[in-house]
């Protein structure tokens, strides 16, 4: 959403009973979306999903050839997107089995216009702040790998120099300067030669 407009989606739909789908699709084009593919099975989902990676799937629980949660683990393990499961059962057993598989939310038939815009901005929502947090987590472990590379690589120029810590930092910075490298590539080659 940027200042009260809605943000156009690419939308992925799967859902077995042709109705519905039909229904769905009139639904998210009304809403501004747009639809870039339409399943009726979950082999057919999955694969569309890879190819096309939409921006969200709509997912029905209960489909022929792969079901819906197979489905929504397969996506979300892999990042495609957010998936909203769509589904005429609402046993509390569905609901958690749909989370754990990652589903970002839940929808039960029949719903309307309003129920599903809430639904999509939720699971994308959703979406983002876990990729936002895939991210930073990347980052840390990055930071935490040089930082225990650089700490090796000190203590081998301590030994090999006669230097104190603070001056082994200082040449390794002094190093990274110099041949315009990181000091996690001038602790790489320091451990090489080791």
């Amino acid at each position: 959403m940027v200042m009260g407009k809605v943000e156009r989606l690419r939308i992925l739909i799967a859902e077995d009973e042709a109705i519905i789908r039909l229904d769905l699709k009139e639904i998210l084009v009304e809403l501004g979306h747009i639809v870039i593919g339409e399943a009726w099975d979950g082999e057919t989902a999955l694969e569309l999903a890879k190819s096309l990676k939409p921006d969200i799937a709509i997912l029905d629980i209960k489909m022929p050839r792969m079901n819906g949660i197979d489905v929504a683990k397969a996506i979300t393990s892999a990042g495609i997107c957010p998936v909203v499961m769509l589904t005429a059962y609402s046993q509390k057993s569905l609901v958690e089995e749909a989370a754990k598989a990652g589903a970002m939310a839940y929808l039960v038939k029949p719903f309307d216009k309003s129920d599903l815009m809430p639904a999509i901005e939720l699971a994308r929502s959703r979406f983002l702040e876990v990729k936002d947090l895939e991210d930073q987590v990347k980052v840390l472990e990055e930071r935490l790998e040089t930082r225990k590379l650089v700490e090796r690589a000190k203590g081998v120029v301590m030994r090999k120099y006669g230097l104190g810590e603070a001056d082994a930092y200082r040449q390794l910075q002094k190093w990274s300067m110099d041949k315009q490298l990181s000091l996690k590539q001038i602790a790489e080659e320091i451990l090489k030669g080791v």
